[in-house]
């Protein structure tokens, strides 16, 4: 399982925490590949990356990032034919999220796409898991502050 029982702390990866070290992540992940971003940023100084984890019984990657060697953000990223397994799992793991939509798009001469979207929050920790209909891709962004804002600035 990705996250830990539900009496940890909000929004871990097995255990990891928001703020734990990146020695926590070797611990956890032995296999991730830890190094610094490519680029500059107020957000992070360093990746660790991990193709090699397990989310509500589904295969997925992971990478977590650092910042003054602490993890300020994490994202899984898996495949969609497990959507509705992981959002019970998040529900379960996070409680009721405080935002939940499937919006359908209609395309002109193409098909409608339906985009879902979760998200939860606890004081200044966000978890948003997204995914698009028939897209193999989903994510799960979880971070601290304004990672997300902050993180390609």
């Amino acid at each position: 399982m990705l996250f830990a029982a539900a009496s940890a702390r909000a929004f871990d990866a097995n255990g990891v925490v928001l703020g734990a070290s990146e020695a926590d992540v070797h611990k956890v992940f032995p296999s991730a590949h830890c190094k610094p971003l490519e680029w500059k940023s107020a957000a992070a100084e360093r990746r660790c990356d991990d193709a090699q984890v397990v989310l509500a019984g589904a295969p997925a990657r992971i990478t977590l990032y650092l910042k003054s060697d602490r993890v300020q953000a994490f994202d899984a990223r898996f495949d969609e034919r497990d959507l509705a397994r992981i959002i019970e799992s998040l529900k379960a793991r996070y409680g009721a999220p405080l935002a939940e939509t499937h919006e359908r798009i209609e395309r002109r001469g193409g098909e409608a796409r339906v985009i879902t979207k979760v998200r939860w929050e606890k004081g200044a920790d966000r978890a948003v898991l997204t995914s698009q209909e028939k897209k193999k891709r989903v994510d799960l962004n979880v971070w601290r502050g304004k990672f997300d804002e902050e993180i390609y600035r």
